[in-house]
C-alpha cells in the first residue's frame, strides 16, 4: 500500500490514516489511489469488521492538493483518482468511523458525510469552499449534506463557504461527538472495536438496509456534481480563486460580477 495510507488491523478493526501530514493530508492522486483500494480490499476482506478512518498530525484532511491538481495532465479519457474514490466511498458497504480533529475542509469535510460515525476533536474546523472557489459540491455533498443538517442549512453552508467549528457540527449533527483531541483517537477506536465484535453479516446488512433509498440518489449525484464541475473548472472566477489561494490574498470576483451584468444587458428582451 502507499505511504499515503497508512494500514493497520486490530481484532476486526481496520485503522486507515491519511499520511501526508506536511500538507494537513491533502489529497494528491497518490492518495485517492491508495484510500480507494485501501475501501475496496476491505470490503472483501472477511477479517475487517469497521473501518476507522483518521488523519497523521495535527489535521484531518485539508482537501485538495492544489499544487498536484495544477501540474496535472489533461486528459479528459481517464478516469480521475477522485472519481474512483466517491464512487467506492458511496458503496462502500461496512461501518466506516471518522476521528478527526483540526481541518477537515473541501474533501477533508465530504468524506465526513460517508462515515456512519463521526467522532471528532475539539479543534475541529470544518469548511465546504466550493463557491470561495468559484466550484460546486463533490462527492455527492449536494445531497448528503441536506440529508444530514436539512435543505435551510445546507444552503447556509454551501453558498458561504464558512468555517464549522466542532460545537457548530454537533449542534448541525454533522458530527456524532465532539472529544478532547487528546482523547479522540482512543474514543473512536473503543467504538470500532465495540462495533467490530458484532455479526459482520448483520452490520453490512442494516448499513445496505440504512442507505437503499439513497444510494442511487448518490450515485447521481456524483455523475451531475461533476458535470458541473467541468463546467466551471479553468473559469475566469477559478483561476482567481487559485491565484489568491497562493498568492495568499483575498480573490477580487466583483471585476467579474460587471461582466455577467452587462452580458445580461445585452440580451433581447
Amino acid at each position: 500500500m502507499s505511504h499515503t495510507v497508512l494500514s493497520e488491523l486490530n481484532d476486526g478493526v481496520l485503522t486507515l490514516t491519511l499520511n501526508r501530514p506536511e500538507k494537513k493530508n491533502a489529497f494528491n492522486r497518490e492518495q485517492w489511489t491508495a484510500l480507494t483500494n485501501a475501501l475496496l480490499q476491505a470490503n472483501e476482506d472477511k477479517r475487517v469488521a469497521a473501518v476507522l478512518l483518521k488523519g497523521a498530525g495535527d489535521s484531518f484532511c485539508s482537501g485538495a492538493d492544489l499544487g498536484d491538481f495544477s501540474n496535472s495532465e489533461d486528459n479528459s479519457d481517464a478516469i480521475e483518482p477522485f472519481d474512483l474514490c466517491a464512487e467506492t466511498l458511496v458503496a462502500f458497504k461496512k461501518p466506516l468511523i471518522a476521528a478527526a480533529r483540526g481541518i477537515a475542509v473541501g474533501g477533508g469535510a465530504t468524506i465526513l458525510l460517508h462515515c456512519d460515525i463521526v467522532y471528532v476533536g475539539e479543534s475541529l474546523r470544518m469548511k465546504f469552499p466550493f463557491t470561495s472557489l468559484a466550484l460546486v459540491p463533490e462527492l455527492a455533498s449536494s445531497v448528503t449534506l441536506a440529508g444530514v443538517v436539512g435543505q435551510r442549512k445546507a444552503s447556509e453552508i454551501m453558498l458561504s463557504s464558512e468555517w464549522i467549528d466542532a460545537q457548530t457540527a454537533l449542534s448541525l449533527d454533522l458530527v456524532t461527538a465532539v472529544h478532547s483531541d487528546d482523547e479522540l483517537f482512543e474514543q473512536a477506536t473503543n467504538r470500532a472495536a465495540k462495533i467490530a465484535q458484532l455479526p459482520v453479516n448483520s452490520l453490512v446488512a442494516t448499513k445496505a438496509l440504512l442507505k437503499k433509498v439513497q444510494l442511487p440518489v448518490l450515485q447521481q449525484a456524483l455523475l451531475d456534481e461533476k458535470k458541473v464541475m467541468l463546467q466551471l473548472a479553468g473559469t475566469p472566477e477559478n483561476r482567481e480563486a487559485i491565484s489568491a489561494i497562493f498568492e495568499r490574498r483575498k480573490p477580487d470576483f466583483a471585476q467579474f460580477r460587471t461582466e455577467v451584468n452587462e452580458a445580461s444587458e445585452a440580451e433581447p428582451a
